[in-house]
C-alpha cells in the first residue's frame, strides 16, 4: 500500500457525518439560538469527556481572527465533502458575527478524506496559494473553492490554476508548486493532528477555549449532545465531547448555525 494511501485511511465512522446533520436539523426549531435544543427526552449519565490532544495553535496556522480570541475554532476539513462545504458557511458566519469582537477566531487544517483523494491535492493547492499570496489568498481559495466543487471528488482538478487565477494569483507560479508537491508533508502533518484529536470524519471542530467552562455549561453541553443521540441510532458516539480540562469541547459533524450559536453563546456567557 502507498505511504500516503496508508495515512489517508479512515475509521468506517465517517459515515455517521450525514446522520449529525440530519438530527441538528430535526432539533433545530427556527427560534432563538437559546432556545435550539429542549431538554433531552430521557435521562443520562453518559459523559462527554474524553481527552481532546492537539497541537498548540501558532502562527504557522491558518487562522481567521483574533489568536488571542476567547474561543478559537479548530476545524478539520476535507475540500471534497459535502458536509464541509455546507458547513464552511456556517463557520463564515459565524466569524463574521463572534470575530469582530475579537471573541472567537477559525484555525483550518487539513483533514483529506481516503474516499476522497483529489482532497488531498486541493489542500496541497491551498498551501501554495498561502505560499504565493499569504494568509489572505489561503483563505480566498479555499473560499472559491468550495463555492465551486460538487463535492465528492467531482471537482476537475485542472480548475485548480484556474481558481488561483481567479483569486488574484500567478498561474505560472502557482502551477510549478503544486507540481513540486513540496506541501505534502504539511498536509499529511494537519491529518496525523487530527487523528490524535480524535477526529474520524469531517468536518469535526474543537472549540479552544482560554478558560474552562463551568460546571452549568458542561451540564448544558452534556444535555444537547444527548438531544442529538436520542434522534440517532443506539450506540452513537458522542457528538459533542469536552476535554478533562474543561478547555476544548470537540464538535463532531455539520452543525447548524443556530447549534453552534448557542454552544458559543453559553462558553462566553462565562455561565
Amino acid at each position: 500500500m502507498e505511504p500516503q494511501k496508508n495515512i489517508l485511511t479512515v475509521p468506517v465512522s465517517i459515515i455517521i457525518a450525514g446522520v449529525i446533520i440530519g438530527g441538528a436539523v430535526l432539533l433545530s426549531n427556527g427560534g432563538p439560538a437559546k432556545n435550539v435544543f429542549k431538554e433531552p427526552a430521557q435521562a443520562t449519565n453518559t459523559s462527554i469527556t474524553e481527552n481532546l490532544t492537539l497541537r498548540d495553535v501558532t502562527a504557522d496556522d491558518h487562522i481567521l481572527g483574533n489568536p488571542n480570541a476567547k474561543i478559537v475554532m479548530v476545524e478539520f476539513s476535507d475540500l471534497e465533502c459535502p458536509f464541509c462545504k455546507s458547513f464552511h458557511t456556517t463557520m463564515q458566519t459565524l466569524i463574521d458575527q463572534y470575530g469582530k469582537t475579537g471573541n472567537v477566531a477559525w484555525v483550518y487544517r487539513h483533514f483529506p478524506l481516503d474516499i476522497h483523494p483529489k482532497a488531498f491535492t486541493e489542500a496541497e493547492a491551498s498551501e501554495c496559494a498561502l505560499e504565493l499570496g499569504g494568509n489572505e489568498k489561503f483563505w480566498a481559495y479555499i473560499n472559491k473553492l468550495l463555492s465551486v466543487t460538487p463535492s465528492n471528488n467531482g471537482l476537475d482538478l485542472t480548475q485548480l490554476p484556474k481558481i488561483a487565477g481567479q483569486v488574484g494569483l500567478n498561474v505560472t507560479q502557482f502551477q510549478t508548486c503544486l507540481d513540486s508537491g513540496k506541501y505534502s508533508a504539511k498536509v499529511k502533518a494537519d491529518y496525523e493532528d487530527g487523528l490524535t484529536a480524535g477526529v474520524s470524519g469531517t468536518p469535526n471542530t474543537v472549540l479552544v477555549m482560554t478558560n474552562p467552562i463551568t460546571t452549568a455549561a458542561a451540564k448544558r453541553l452534556s444535555e444537547i449532545n444527548q438531544s442529538i443521540l436520542n434522534q440517532l441510532p443506539p450506540g452513537s458516539p458522542n457528538v459533542i465531547t469536552l476535554d478533562s480540562t474543561n478547555k476544548k469541547v470537540g464538535i463532531g459533524g455539520a452543525f447548524q448555525l443556530a447549534v453552534m450559536k448557542e454552544i458559543i453563546d453559553l462558553i462566553l456567557s462565562g455561565k
